[in-house]
């Protein structure tokens, strides 16, 4: 029962949260309006969701948002340096391509993500075989290294969160 009632607690709690970011304003029916968004949307939409992602260690998630935020934090930093200080001619962007480990779509979804989310880089495109990830650095003397702190910080992680 509870089941149909709320198909998708995670994302229906989400949708509650965004909406009461988006009216910036928590009043009561505020609160109401977004727990019933929260409830409608998924159910109206459960259907075209038929493999549901598990989350096979909640805790390793929370973690996993942890560090993206403080990476994040980090980069934005970093970047601001580089625009502030280095001469563009010093300037060494760099493509790289991070072979994956990675099968669950929405895992490799949330790498993509989070590779994007980190000022300095961008993941631009998935192989077809979805066996690697091509991103754009803003400024690296070392593309191998990058490709390891991504396997090593995010990639590994997210293979303990979804796999």
């Amino acid at each position: 029962m509870f089941a149909r009632l709320v198909p998708h607690p995670i994302l229906s709690l989400t949708l509650a949260i965004v909406w009461l970011g988006l009216v910036n304003k928590i009043t009561p029916g505020n609160v109401l309006l977004g727990g019933l968004l929260g409830l409608v949307v998924p159910m109206l939409t459960s259907a075209y969701w038929p493999n549901r992602p598990t989350l096979r260690n909640p805790g390793m998630a929370l973690s996993y948002i942890l560090i993206v935020l403080w990476d994040i934090v980090v980069a934005n930093v970093e970047v601001a340096l580089i625009i502030l200080f280095k001469p563009r001619a010093a300037l060494h962007s760099q493509w790289v391509t991070v072979p994956l480990e990675l099968t669950s779509p929405e895992a490799i979804t949330v790498l993509a993500g989070t590779i994007t989310l980190t000022p300095g880089t961008v993941s631009t495109t998935l192989s077809a075989d979805a066996g690697s990830l091509l991103v754009h650095c803003l400024h690296t003397d070392d593309p191998d290294g990058v490709r390891d702190r991504i396997k090593q910080r995010y990639e590994r992680r997210l293979m303990e969160v979804f796999e």
